[in-house]
């Protein structure tokens, strides 16, 4: 009987926000299919944790996705262990909660360095890399907040539709050695929305109307968001590149 290959055996992907919701869910669906991986993420006891589950095709480093010089070692760390890079699905994310007038400053500017600035530092180390593989793949994770606003989330908003139009931009530019695209979440259970949820009145409340609200009437898994990853990722997705997906559940069709 011929057994199955692995779609991503021998390849090499980094995932940024992997210690929990999606970032997670998409690093264990790699390694499910055989890459190699170079994690990232803030909580070191989570991000060894998941190396633990994962088995020895996974290395995490901790650090602060804002700083370009975590961002150049990610990627060097990449090419040091497994000799190349193969593909990016970055996941940070912070909320930066607060309407304009009460968010400070400080808040504002930190929710962008997390969100955007981030991805900025990561595509200028790895590009470079990148341009060398065959399968080469990046995908974005933004939001529909991109799309539509969201009571006291300025910067969320902000950051996430600075997000699709970046990656649009990387697609144009770096074409056709490395094929970019941009995936657009709705309200997925994880710990990030529950957090959100806090900007309301009734925080739970929120919660279960926007599972509601969807017309698949549930919250999205992480394992959704990390299905349509690896598809992107995939040579299936050979033809794709410079397009933003919006995974909601069917929010953004209701308008």
């Amino acid at each position: 009987m011929k057994t199955q290959s692995l779609k991503f055996e021998s390849k090499t992907y980094l995932i940024t926000g992997a210690t929990s919701g999606m970032g997670r869910a998409v690093a264990k669906a790699f390694a499910n299919e055989g890459a190699n991986l170079i994690l990232s993420g803030r909580n070191e006891i989570a991000g060894n944790e998941l190396v633990d589950e994962l088995g020895d095709h996974a290395i995490f480093l901790s650090g602060d996705v804002s700083d370009p010089a975590y961002n150049q070692k990610l990627v060097d760390l990449a090419v040091t262990k497994y000799g190349q890079l193969d593909g990016i699905s970055a996941n940070a994310g912070r909320l930066g909660l607060g309407s304009i007038t009460d968010l400070s400053p400080m808040e504002w500017h930190r929710t962008l360095d997390v969100n955007l600035t981030s991805i900025f530092y990561l595509l200028k180390a790895a590009l470079p890399v990148l341009q060398k593989s065959s399968q080469a793949s990046i995908t974005i994770n933004s939001s529909i907040a991109g799309f539509k606003s969201f009571p006291n989330h300025p910067a969320y908003c902000a950051s996430k539709a600075g997000l699709i139009a970046l990656a649009k931009q990387a697609a144009v530019d770096y074409a056709p050695k490395v094929r970019v695209n941009c995936i657009c979440p709705g309200p997925v259970d994880t710990p990030l929305i529950h957090d959100s949820a806090k900007a309301f009145p009734d925080p739970a409340k929120a919660v279960e109307n926007a599972g509601n609200n969807t017309l698949i009437q549930r919250l999205g898994k992480p394992k959704d968001i990390a299905n349509l990853v690896l598809f992107l990722a995939s040579k299936e997705a050979s033809w794709i590149t410079g397009s933003v997906y919006t995974i909601d559940g069917g929010i953004m069709a209701k308008g």
